[in-house]
């Protein structure tokens, strides 16, 4: 079932095709009408004529009888088209049979991969990590929403030097043998401890190094306690994604050690297309069109001087990987902004290796930064990053205090549950409603409102509807039940429901999740004018059972679009 907006842009887009192919009717809901298309003013240009009568010729081809009550031209060629209300009962009803509620399985749907998340191992998850694996895991819901079949990686970094710094660490203060009873604390602690010395010592940084050189030679009590800061990463992890309700598991983690093997064959793959050059003795790729500020060419350094491989070897292989034997025809990277010179020349070095086809796309979904209040990066009262686990946990104790004083007829356990449900979705919602690009000042009071843009304001809004049929003592209207829209808050309700594919759509093709924060927020706030100007509950059997289906369509549509975010839509609260 296509949008209503995309319904119209089909129509119009023929008629204007009858003047000049591939011309956009530029087509935007108006106030003077329902939607306006402004497209003939620059095809007016294109064609040398003027907008008015092209703007004529264009209403005179299209075929819109049977959307439209009218469609008029008014000023120097602008097209305003008011549907009827027969075509918006229809949409509405056709959209409330449907359980996708009118959003259509994209028609060549891609083998996507996602990258997102990677924290690294013995060490806490903090704040850092949490824009990436948010905004990541509402893309991986949306995409596979859409039928695109999706694959989620999570690239933890669980090798090299750092490792050779927390064994040899461990083994200084007597704790290789009971490294089992360490917790990821611990561990975050002896490599703080760890990377002290490294910098100020250089007979230790000697020993780590040749620490490093036992790991990747297969050394068994190297890997040992290797494989135990891994298990107890990942316990750390599971635990924190499981507090955010995140689809990531143990099978999504592709880390860094899973490429080791691969990297001189990366090496040796390069050297055989002649892309290798060595640079003050580190093997390099110099991409066109990258440069310093000097204006030489900027390397991309695959191997460095001491024989050692860095982050791009690695990248190489992953996308080597994901396209060859994952098979995946679009590649989405969901890391911070400042990676962005570097995403772009691995995926320019990948496409000269052969790495990246024509065929496949690479897309660094970038993000910007959690600020604290100070307007600098979020950071703990005692000077390091965030934990993650903690600032969660704080959420959902903010929220319960919030609450506490709201009359309700939970009992404990649900007022629990819904408090948990609404500090998480706090903190999500706080950061997908941002456009992803930017930065943001993590504010505690804005994001537990129950007023504005956020996260317990949508799920109030879910609940409060819910609670008009536990007053009413009945079950939602059948599913397709026509609505009304005849007044002119029903109809602006049904214009807002309609456009529920169109969000999506854009969420998908611009990977914002904050166009589906705004459109979601739009129809909470639209949908309590409706309520606030037009009785639901009424005595008039016909006019009560069509604004319940407006409602119950409502709640469907904020249900749906708060589980693509990730967040749980309360029944009641």
């Amino acid at each position: 079932m296509p949008d209503t907006s995309g319904v119209l842009r089909q129509r119009l887009q023929a008629a204007f095709d009858t003047i000049a192919p591939d011309a956009d009717p530029v087509l935007r809901p108006s106030e003077r009408a329902d939607f306006q298309s402004n497209g003939a003013l620059a095809l007016a240009k294109r064609v040398g004529r003027l907008p008015r009568q092209v703007a004529d010729e264009v209403v005179d081809a299209a075929s819109l009888d049977d959307l439209c009550a009218s469609v008029e031209v008014s000023g120097q060629g602008f097209i305003n088209l008011t549907l009827s209300e027969e075509f918006i009962a229809d949409q509405l009803a056709a959209m409330g049979a449907d359980e996708r509620l009118g959003v259509d399985v994209v028609p060549a749907p891609q083998t996507m991969v996602i990258d997102y998340s990677s924290p690294n191992v013995a060490k806490e998850m903090h704040v850092g990590h949490l824009r990436t694996t948010v905004l990541g895991d509402a893309l991986a819901r949306i995409l596979g929403f859409l039928g695109h079949a999706v694959l989620r990686e999570n690239h933890i970094g669980d090798w090299g030097t750092p490792f050779g710094m927390l064994i040899e660490r461990l083994i200084d203060v007597g704790g290789a043998a009971d490294a089992e009873s360490f917790s990821v604390r611990d561990l975050n602690a002896f490599y703080a401890e760890a990377r002290q010395h490294f910098d100020s010592d250089p007979a230790f940084g000697e020993r780590c190094r040749r620490r490093v050189v036992l790991l990747q030679g297969g050394d068994a009590e190297t890997l040992r306690l290797w494989r135990i800061f891994v298990a107890e990463s990942l316990r750390h992890i599971d635990e924190v994604y499981g507090m955010l309700g995140v689809l990531l598991t143990d099978e999504d983690v592709v880390g860094e050690s899973f490429y080791n093997p691969w990297l001189p064959v990366v090496v040796d793959e390069l050297a055989a297309r002649g892309l290798l050059v060595e640079d003050d003795g580190a093997q390099c790729v110099f991409p066109d069109g990258f440069t310093n500020r000097q204006g030489d060419p900027l390397p991309l350094i695959v191997r460095k001087s001491d024989g050692g491989y860095g982050y791009p070897a690695t990248d190489l292989a992953c996308v080597r990987d994901r396209t060859g034997r994952r098979g995946a025809t679009t590649l989405l990277y969901v890391v911070g902004a400042e990676q962005a010179l570097h995403l772009r020349m691995v995926f320019a070095v990948a496409a000269m290796a052969g790495y990246l086809p024509e065929t496949s796309a690479a897309v660094h979904v970038g993000f910007g930064l959690v600020l604290g209040p100070d307007g600098k990066k979020l950071a703990s009262r005692v000077g390091g990053s965030e934990r993650l686990a903690d600032l969660l946990t704080e959420a959902v104790d903010r929220a319960t205090a919030s609450i506490a004083g709201r009359p309700s007829d939970l009992n404990a356990g649900q007022r629990a549950a819904v408090a948990r449900t609404l500090g998480i979705g706090a903190v999500k919602y706080a950061d997908l409603s941002t456009e992803r690009m930017r930065d943001y000042v993590f504010d505690w009071d804005r994001m537990l409102a129950f007023e504005g843009n956020t996260g317990p304001y949508l799920q109030y809004a879910h609940a409060r509807i819910r609670s008009i049929f536990r007053r009413a003592e009945m079950p939602p209207p059948a599913r397709g039940a026509r609505p009304s829209v005849g007044e002119p808050p029903e109809r602006a309700l049904a214009l807002q429901l309609l456009e529920f594919p169109a969000a999506i759509a854009a969420t998908a093709e611009s990977y914002s999740p904050s166009k589906l924060c705004t459109y979601l927020f739009d129809l909470a706030t639209t949908f309590t004018t409706f309520y606030e100007a037009c009785r639901v509950l009424v005595d008039d059997v016909a006019v009560r059972t069509a604004r319940l289906a407006l409602c119950d369509l409502t709640a469907r549509t904020l249900a749906l679009g708060l589980s693509l975010l990730g967040m749980e839509a309360p029944e009641q609260m």
